[in-house]
C-alpha cells in the first residue's frame, strides 16, 4: 500500500532478473503496477489494451476452453475475467518459471479450478497437448520480438490441430517492422488452416491476426 501511494508521486521501479526473458522490470506508477522488459510492455498498460481489442473481435459466449500461450503477468487473464466477465477455464502456459513467480506474487495471477498455471515450452505443449481449445492466444515474446520457432509451419499446425471445430485464434504478431518479412512467409499456411483477419499498427505498433478455425 505504501509503494502505491508514493506512485503518486514518482514511479517505484523493482529490477527482476528472470531465465528466458532478461532483466524485467516491476513498476508502480500513479497506483498501478506495469510490468516491462527492456523494450517492451509486458503487461497492463500497452499490450493489455492491444490484446483487449483482439478479444473484442471475438465471440466468447460459446467459449469454454482458452489457451494463452505467454502469461506475462497476466493482464490478459484479468482482462478476460474482469472486463468480458469469462468465467470458464483458462490454461495459460509460460516458458519461464521466474515469469510465473512475478504473475503469482506481484498481480495475483494464482491457480485455481478455472485456471491452470503450466511451465513448460509452448513449442512443446502444442505438440503433445491432447485438449481441443475453443480460443488460442499466442502471445509469445522475448522483449519485443516473436522468436523465430512461433513464425514457422509446423508449430501452426499443431496449433490447428489443437483448435475446436470452429474455433479461434489471436496472434500478437509483431511489434516491429523488420519482421514484417516473417508474417508474409507464415500468411500462406494460415490461409489453409483459418479464415484470417489481419490488424495492423494497434495501439500504433502491433500486428494481430485473428483466425477461424476452417
Amino acid at each position: 500500500m505504501k509503494k502505491k501511494l508514493l506512485s503518486y508521486l514518482y514511479p517505484i521501479t523493482q529490477k527482476v532478473e528472470t531465465h528466458n526473458n532478461g532483466v524485467v522490470e516491476i513498476t508502480y506508477d500513479q497506483g498501478k503496477k506495469i510490468l516491462d522488459s527492456a523494450n517492451a510492455n509486458y503487461s497492463y498498460g500497452s499490450l493489455q489494451r492491444i490484446l483487449k481489442f483482439g478479444l473484442q473481435q471475438i465471440d466468447l459466449d460459446h467459449t469454454r476452453q482458452i489457451l494463452l500461450l505467454g502469461l506475462g503477468g497476466g493482464s490478459v487473464i484479468k482482462t478476460l475475467r474482469n472486463e468480458f466477465k469469462y468465467n470458464h477455464k483458462i490454461t495459460a502456459v509460460e516458458i519461464d518459471d521466474i515469469i510465473i513467480q512475478i504473475a503469482f506474487k506481484e498481480f495475483n495471477i494464482k491457480p485455481n479450478e478455472n485456471l491452470e498455471l503450466v511451465n513448460d515450452n509452448a513449442l512443446f505443449y502444442v505438440r503433445k497437448s491432447k485438449q481441443k481449445y475453443d480460443l488460442i492466444i499466442i502471445d509469445l515474446f522475448i522483449d519485443n520480438e516473436v522468436p523465430k520457432d512461433f513464425y514457422e509451419p509446423d508449430f501452426w499446425n499443431n496449433i490447428y490441430h489443437i483448435t475446436s471445430k470452429g474455433g479461434s485464434i489471436l496472434f500478437n504478431a509483431s511489434t516491429i517492422e523488420h519482421v514484417q518479412h516473417e508474417i508474409e512467409k507464415l500468411l500462406p499456411t494460415l490461409n489453409s488452416l483459418y479464415f484470417l483477419q489481419q490488424m495492423n499498427k494497434v495501439e500504433g505498433s502491433n500486428t494481430l491476426i485473428l483466425g477461424t478455425k476452417k
